[in-house]
């Protein structure tokens, strides 16, 4: 038995593959490809069992079939809207969120929600079908698709959390957090994660109570008393999410953190931060001074064209980047200064 290795030194496998590939004419991405194959290979020569083989043959076609939905939308903004399946159309939340999707739309928003009843039905309903994406789980109980996204081509139904997941996080440029119950609490966990270690880039987490409401600033109270007083968390890491109780609030925090921040890639163990619009030296030089604890010894931040190894992203190469050794770390500062930059 050959013992598979994911570099070149497989023989008569690597040429089989190579030849796979060619007769299903894969043209581009072909070492991801061939990788891929290569690990499902090599789960088979290690034997592994037949519940793990099932979870990664699930997940691996969940997962392409995700990539091909939202393929289509990959330059269209989206915002994932999270809340609770069981709110009734008369309570006065459920118009908020309907009001919500269609705020959003109208501002050339997308709008991904679980494709279930309550908060998510009432946002797919504001957006309308046409810009609305139901990312489904299959459930014995409550998870139905809502009438906006049933028999929709952007429904997908997913068989395991995880994958969903990846999907509401993965494709939006924005979430927004209505009221719910440990899915929601689960989501805006995950989410809160993700942006303060940076595993996911830098976007707008919005919590949405309705005007008097209680229900996020009683767990903003939770995180200062608890978990801030415990030293669990930073002060810093509230500016990762903001709140808001009333639709207008919400879709203009969102809309205003793109007002001239539009990406974020590393380079070269640097962060560049594209901006559709210019800033002047004056001001990255204060920027520096204000942010200065969150660049490595001796770090640097300056203005810059866009990097050579940047070529392969030839759509925005003409925007301005923002140059910084950036700590990898504070990264509800970071989010402080998109913010400034925001309102230069």
């Amino acid at each position: 038995m050959i013992k598979l290795s994911f570099t070149r030194s497989n023989g008569p496998v690597d040429e089989a593959i190579d030849s796979l590939l060619e007769l299903a004419e894969v043209n581009g991405n072909t070492n991801l490809i061939r990788e891929m194959i290569l690990a499902a290979l090599k789960a088979g020569q290690e034997g592994s069992d037949k519940i793990t083989l099932r979870l990664m043959n699930t997940t691996m076609k969940e997962m392409r079939f995700t990539g091909k939905v939202f393929g289509a939308y990959r330059d269209v903004k989206k915002v994932t809207v999270f809340g609770s399946a069981r709110t009734r159309p008369d309570e006065p939340v459920y118009e908020m969120a309907r009001l919500f999707g269609k705020k959003l739309a109208d501002a050339g928003y997308m709008v991904i929600t679980g494709g279930g009843g309550g908060i998510m039905q009432a946002a797919n309903e504001g957006a309308g079908p046409e810009n609305s994406f139901g990312v489904n789980i299959q459930l014995p109980f409550e998870q139905k698709p809502n009438p906006v996204v049933l028999g929709n081509p952007r429904l997908i139904t997913y068989k395991y959390f995880f994958v969903r997941k990846v999907a509401f996080i993965k494709e939006a440029s924005a979430i927004a957090l209505f009221p719910g119950g440990f899915g929601t609490l689960d989501e805006a966990m995950e989410t809160l994660t993700l942006l303060q270690t940076g595993k996911h880039n830098p976007m707008p987490l919005v919590l949405v109570d309705e005007p008097g409401g209680t229900y996020w600033q009683q767990w903003m109270r939770i995180f200062r008393e608890e978990l801030l007083a415990d030293g669990y968390i930073s002060e810093s890491d509230f500016n990762l999410f903001e709140w808001v109780d009333t639709v207008d609030s919400a879709v203009k925090k969102i809309t205003h953190f793109y007002r001239r921040y539009h990406s974020v890639r590393y380079v070269n163990k640097k962060l560049v931060i594209r901006l559709l619009s210019n800033v002047d030296a004056p001001f990255v030089e204060d920027l520096h001074k204000r942010y200065s604890d969150i660049l490595l010894p001796n770090g640097k931040m300056y203005l810059s064209n866009s990097l050579p190894e940047e070529a392969d992203d030839p759509a925005i190469i003409h925007l301005p980047r923002l140059v910084m050794n950036f700590n990898c770390k504070d990264y509800g500062r970071l989010r402080q200064l998109i913010d400034d930059i925001n309102n230069y």
